[in-house]
């Protein structure tokens, strides 16, 4: 029996038949990021949003030819924030975890990760074990794997947690913590180039464990965005394969950040 238009018209819009669900194009990608993580995010002194995650967006969009615009969000929002709607793909350094993709799906990695302590410039510790850390002020950037590994593996520690790794670093040039854990890169970078870092020095050897340094830093979209996901990873291969990634990462880093040599 066929159904006129007019009565399927009204049918759909009563739910009795389903209406078509239309994939995106995405010509126009919203992108999430924080602003308070250099060098791969942070705001220059214009207030605009830069860094090595954004000059990677910003690649990546141009492949895809889409219309990319760059939302700042506080992290420990930052998943919520994607499955609410807000933007559609978090480029901020996150390690891709088992928990993490339990709520978003990642993709392809487009660095790799480790942890590392960070101590006073004059420290002398060699011994990072539990039982030699007990009692000392370790920080964290709050709901990040930093967080995860100092809570699993140092419960007789002081363990303080951040909203922002500008706070955690703060705390530790005041004196305010003996140590603090965090991502490589941005650690190396902040002890090495800036003038508050000049107060610390990486301490120990680097933390490779991938239950906390995770498979490598990726991108997240929401598990539906499947298609979404397919475009970067393209993107991103595309970019690596013409000397463009190169060329980004040559500006921010010393060694490359891809292959972690």
């Amino acid at each position: 029996m066929k159904i006129s238009r007019r009565l399927c018209t009204l049918l759909t819009l009563l739910g009795l038949v389903a209406s078509p669900v239309w994939a995106k194009d995405w010509s126009s990608v919203r992108i999430g990021s924080e602003g308070a993580y250099p060098p791969f995010n942070f705001f220059n002194a214009s207030g605009e949003l830069v860094g090595f995650d954004i000059e990677i967006g910003q690649a990546l969009c141009a492949k895809m030819a889409a219309d990319c615009t760059f939302v700042a969000q506080d992290w420990d929002g930052m998943i919520p924030a994607l499955l609410s709607g807000k933007y559609d793909v978090i480029l901020a350094s996150m390690s891709i975890t088992e928990e993490r993709k339990q709520q978003v799906a990642f993709t392809d990695p487009y660095y790799k990760a480790a942890l590392t302590f960070a101590g006073p410039a004059d420290s002398s510790l060699t011994d990072f074990s539990p039982a030699a850390l007990e009692g000392l002020a370790i920080g964290a950037l709050s709901a990040s794997t930093q967080a995860e590994f100092l809570q699993a593996n140092y419960p007789e520690s002081d363990v303080r947690l951040y909203r922002s790794q500008d706070e955690v670093n703060l705390d530790l040039a005041s004196g305010r913590l003996d140590l603090q854990v965090s991502d490589l890169l941005p650690m190396l970078d902040w002890v090495t180039n800036s003038d508050d870092g000049k107060c610390c020095k990486l301490v120990g050897e680097p933390i490779m464990d991938a239950k906390y340094a995770g498979e490598g830093t990726g991108m997240a979209i929401r598990q539906e965005d499947q298609e979404l996901r397919q475009k970067l990873n393209d993107a991103l291969a595309a970019i690596i394969a013409d000397g463009t990634y190169q060329a980004i990462n040559a500006k921010y880093f010393p060694i490359n950040i891809y292959e972690m040599k």
